[in-house]
């Protein structure tokens, strides 16, 4: 599972997903991509999830990139405590995603595995996401 190593400073707060991503907004690595069409927190669970279901179909070949990585922690209070006493402990980690961040790229395969393999890696997502390829729309 994708966390931090060290983790610096306190407990984050929610804060909020506005606009469009502004980095990670363009296919680099690979030849084809995974775009987020909402805005989301993504947990490492999923991220995981996506990354085992491509790895799975291209059977090897090819090579995948994760572009996101879930910074951010999530605090939970354990069930059945009382309000108040301050802030959760942590409990998970999720990555702030934005419309148009490319979350994934694919190298090395064709199109049509491409494809396949970023529509399974999709459905393990709780967003829409879009197919893109290196050049420009795809």
């Amino acid at each position: 599972m994708l966390m931090p190593k060290r983790v610096k400073f306190r407990r984050l707060h929610r804060g909020r997903m506005k606009g469009k991503a502004t980095k990670g907004n363009t296919v680099t690595y690979g030849d084809y991509g995974l775009v987020a069409l909402e805005p989301a927190w993504i947990t490492a669970n999923q991220i995981e999830a996506a990354r085992v279901a491509m790895t799975r179909y291209i059977k090897r070949g090819g090579k995948v990139y994760i572009k996101i990585f879930p910074h951010k922690s999530v605090t939970k209070k354990p069930a059945e405590v009382r309000m108040g006493s301050g802030k959760g402990a942590p409990d998970h980690w999720v990555a702030v995603v934005k419309p148009g961040r490319v979350m994934f790229e694919i190298q090395g395969v064709t199109e049509e595995q491409a494809r396949e393999a970023i529509r399974l890696a999709g459905h393990k997502l709780p967003i829409k996401t879009k197919f893109v390829a290196k050049g420009g729309e795809a």
